[in-house]
């Protein structure tokens, strides 16, 4: 039965239409494709934690676009960015119909908004959104300490509100590129692993170490390189690091990692692509030199992220300055008074639901009349 309090979009999906001026020529188009990035530099990012009061902890995070073109009738064609938001849900014990675990049950669930995209996503998931949370529950595995919460579950909810594009928008017109040119996912994996981290850090969950994501990619651009020889077209591939698929004319081969800089560890890792491609560094082959490289990138990922928990744990301690009840002793009379509600709370719990509530109405007022003393 169609859902009658909702009007869906067309199934197919739309793209809104673009007025470019017919004055534009084909190099002036063209210059927007260019990545103009040094090989070895990643792009901006802002993350910012505790965007969502409501749930445990939560993150946003937000990668730079292409800079606008110097052609003004170009400002408004700039390549895609990325922005995602990520909400962690728990710890909190899982149903009673649920089987015992020792360890924490992590859930990760990634979906893209709707308008993520130039093509309208639907409204439920599909494999390539079920194969980024297998990556990232993946990743996310290696870092928390289970142990810690036996029979509980934290959900990490992830929404991409902007995607990667896998092509210009003026190359719209060209077949599809199929499976193994999706490049853009590579980009939003590494996003989500970097969010997630900085959401369940938020959340007060222990953890090993924090873990960011990385990407490295081999290129063939006409931008960045010169042909081999005079009379040849062929370019020599390039490597170079979070690439986005929109600025580059070829992608041979790329890898996304989940790194941890403290234990030097790598959690989760998805590479694909063409490895004979003949690109060498200092000897090792390309699948080497992508896993290097994609490290290297989620250390630069891991700075931002350890610069943004720190200034929000500044914010938080800015905030505890201003309360007005912040000597030890208020506290620590607070936590007794907290401590025996919640034993008295716990002692009624097989009597009736009015002795229940007689309970937590006097735990509140103790609570009340400390805070608020009688004059």
């Amino acid at each position: 039965m169609a859902d009658r309090r909702r009007i869906n979009g067309p199934s197919c999906g739309t793209a809104p239409p673009v007025f470019a001026n017919s004055n534009i020529s084909s190099s002036e188009t063209k210059s927007g494709l260019a990545r103009t990035r040094p090989p070895n530099v990643i792009r901006k990012i802002f993350l910012k934690t505790g965007v969502t009061p409501s749930a445990s902890g939560s993150a946003y995070l937000e990668c730079e676009s292409q800079p606008t073109s110097s052609t003004p009738k170009l400002s408004s064609l700039s390549s895609s960015g990325l922005k995602i938001s990520c909400t962690v849900h728990g710890p909190r014990p899982l149903p009673r119909s649920a089987p015992f675990s020792p360890h924490v049950v992590l859930a990760a669930h990634v979906k893209y908004a709707p308008f993520a995209t130039r093509k309208r996503r639907g409204y439920q998931r599909d494999p390539g959104e079920r194969d980024l949370a297998m990556h990232l529950e993946t990743a996310l595995r290696g870092v928390i300490i289970g142990d810690r919460w036996p029979k509980s579950g934290v959900d990490v909810v992830i929404t991409i509100l902007e995607g990667e594009e896998d092509q210009w928008w003026e190359d719209e017109n060209q077949p599809e590129l199929g499976p193994a040119g999706q490049w853009g996912m590579m980009n939003v994996l590494s996003g989500c692993i970097t969010v997630a981290s900085a959401a369940i850090s938020d959340a007060g969950i222990d953890c090993v170490d924090m873990v960011s994501g990385g990407v490295a990619a081999v290129i063939r651009d006409r931008e960045l390189n010169a042909p081999v020889k005079s009379g040849d077209s062929l370019l020599q591939p390039t490597l170079v690091l979070d690439p986005v698929p929109s600025e580059h004319s070829e992608i041979l081969a790329a890898c996304v990692v989940g790194y941890l800089p403290s234990r030097d560890e790598i959690t989760d890792l998805w590479a694909k692509g063409d490895f004979d491609t003949g690109y060498s560094e200092d000897g090792h082959s390309s699948y080497d030199s992508l896993s290097e490289n994609a490290i290297e990138a989620a250390k630069g990922s891991y700075r931002v992220l350890d610069a943004a928990l720190k200034e929000s744990l500044r914010s938080e301690a800015m905030c505890q300055k201003a309360c007005p009840i912040t000597n030890t002793g208020a506290e620590n009379a607070i936590a007794r008074r907290l401590a025996a509600s919640s034993y008295e709370i716990r002692r009624v719990g097989q009597v009736s639901l009015t002795t229940k509530a007689h309970a937590v109405y006097n735990a509140t007022k103790s609570i009340l009349d400390y805070l608020i003393p009688q004059e």
